[in-house]
């Protein structure tokens, strides 16, 4: 599944190649996650302001509303003056003066859904649950801090969940856990301050690295230029259980937490 890096590497790919262009049509191929929720033929001749990012969406503003896309366990985007006839698994597609934008979703489990603005109600269903972002001023110490306090679970699964800071997903939890040295299955509301700054810092460090590599490209994850990631290459922990751990030399572990797997290095991570 795309994480926060890929989505934000992805904006970056098409952000400034798009602004400004004139919408002429809209395409839609077969039924994804939720409707698009608007006329598409009521969005030709609107115009891309911008791209931003809130999570995993990207937020499209128009110069009237906004498209929410969600590239959801396989999507990915492309961008470009010329494309090829849709395949069988393109189904959206935003046909501009400056080039198409096309969606391909070969689970279907992404999404293109309309907004008139980002309070709406259709928007807030969305985004209005989701936590800080972790590469913004917005994620403090304070906060994070007193928000893990009152959080019994796992602390994995508290960084995946999403509500207190947003866009940590599977591959990104466990390398920052990893490099914090805390234990994946550790009760959130019993580490300690330092181990809690320490946590706070990796989580910044793994993704802000992670989008400068170009995100993680563990099967078909590509930008929307078609480039691919390598940050999987140099992961501590993810992907590589029953190898030795790069620190210690230690077996890496692997393990279920919520029907994800999850790595770790059993000395380096002792709790």
């Amino acid at each position: 599944m795309p994480e926060l890096p890929e989505v934000e590497v992805t904006r970056r790919s098409f952000v400034a190649a798009i602004e400004s262009a004139r919408i002429d049509t809209v395409y839609l191929g077969k039924p994804l996650r939720w409707p698009l929720g608007y006329p598409p033929e009521a969005l030709a001749g609107r115009t891309v302001r911008t791209v931003g990012r809130r999570g995993k969406y990207l937020l499209i503003e128009l110069s009237q509303g906004w498209l929410l896309l969600h590239l959801g366990m396989s999507g990915s985007l492309r961008f470009a003056r010329d494309l090829p006839a849709p395949g069988v698994h393109d189904h959206f597609e935003l046909v501009t003066s400056q080039g198409t934008l096309r969606l391909h979703d070969p689970r279907r489990f992404g999404a293109v859904v309309y907004a008139d603005s980002l309070v709406s109600p259709v928007a807030l269903k969305l985004l209005g649950h989701l936590g800080v972002e972790p590469l913004s001023d917005a994620f403090g110490l304070p906060a994070f801090a007193a928000g893990l306090k009152a959080r019994q679970t796992a602390i994995k699964q508290v960084l995946m969940g999403g509500t207190l800071v947003v866009g940590v997903g599977n591959i990104y939890a466990s390398e920052a856990l990893f490099m914090a040295g805390i234990r994946p299955t550790s009760r959130a509301n019993k580490l300690s301050r330092p181990r809690v700054v320490r946590l706070q810092a990796a989580i910044r460090d793994v993704l802000a690295r992670a989008v400068e590599q170009g995100g993680s490209s563990l099967r078909d994850f590509s930008n929307a230029d078609g480039q691919t990631g390598y940050f999987q290459l140099e992961a501590m922990v993810y992907g590589r259980a029953g190898l030795p751990c790069r620190h210690c030399g230690s077996a890496i572990k692997m393990i279920r937490q919520g029907q994800r797997s999850t790595f770790y290095c059993p000395v380096c991570q002792k709790a």
